[in-house]
């Protein structure tokens, strides 16, 4: 399909022709912002060059920003969570200048690994989905997990020999963020699993885990001490160890509330 070219046409035609034109070159952005555009253009007597670069990077900027949107949903968070809504001041444990510097993801460019340590409610798993979601806005492909989930999952691939597809599968995303490891005991089985996509993501690709154990207590979960030795070695090489402390947050939070009420009360 061709569109007639002729000089003069009306402000009417001109914009069915840019709105079908949109359509044809799948231009979303510049079919829904162009008569915004246009009148701001026209009041701030733009030159032609400067109206198309607003346009072009009007369009750049929004299908950057629905990428960013497809990976955040790719990597499987089960909450919203951001660094900008992380309360530093309520767990002092806790460098915000470090957590800044992660959240550059130069680290995940080096395919180091992550290690956030601590009691629950101390702030592990905000962390780990607010980095892993800097990680997707940054561009790279993201995903979340419960270690419990994995481990069922790896289990039943290995069951249906689908195993080399599903390690495979975890072993091609940038960052695998690997939470609550360390709640439940694992048999020798699901350890071993586990090991394998550590063991197929090593120096290539960066793991982040949050534990509410200490390395000194993974004997829980990874009964095999060799084993267990092997997985704490993958899991910190190199990377960065950051502990949470052991001052539950919300718990804090929920005392202070209940004592508001109290007071209120009384």
């Amino acid at each position: 399909m061709t569109f007639p070219r002729q000089r003069g046409l009306t402000e009417q035609a001109a914009n069915a022709a840019i709105d079908q034109a949109c359509r044809m070159l799948r231009l979303p952005t510049i079919r829904a912002q162009f008569p915004e555009l246009a009148e701001t253009a026209s009041r701030e007597q733009m030159s032609y060059l400067g109206f198309l670069a607003e346009l072009l990077m009007s369009e750049c900027d929004d299908r950057a920003r629905r990428r960013s949107e497809r990976r955040i949903k790719a990597a499987g968070f089960p909450r919203d969570k951001s660094l900008r809504k992380f309360d530093f001041d309520a767990n002092p444990s806790i460098d915000p200048a470090m957590i800044h510097t992660l959240a550059t993801c130069e680290w995940i460019k080096k395919s180091l690994p992550l290690c956030l340590i601590g009691d629950s409610g101390t702030g592990k798993s905000h962390l780990l989905i607010a980095l892993g979601t800097e990680a997707a806005m940054a561009g790279f492909r993201v995903k979340y997990v419960l270690a419990t989930k994995l481990v069922n999952e790896l289990v039943e691939a290995a069951d249906e020999k689908q195993l080399a597809k599903t390690i495979a599968r975890y072993g091609r995303v940038d960052l695998l963020c690997i939470d609550e490891l360390g709640y439940m005991e694992l048999d020798r089985r699901g350890a071993e699993l586990l090991f394998q996509v550590l063991t197929e993501r090593e120096e290539k690709n960066s793991v982040a885990i949050a534990s509410n154990e200490s390395f000194g207590g993974w004997t829980k979960t990874f009964t095999d001490p060799r084993l267990c030795a092997a997985i704490v070695d993958r899991l910190t090489f190199g990377g960065n160890i950051i502990e949470t402390g052991t001052d539950s947050y919300r718990l804090a939070t929920t005392r202070a509330r209940a004592k508001q009420q109290a007071a209120a009360a009384g």
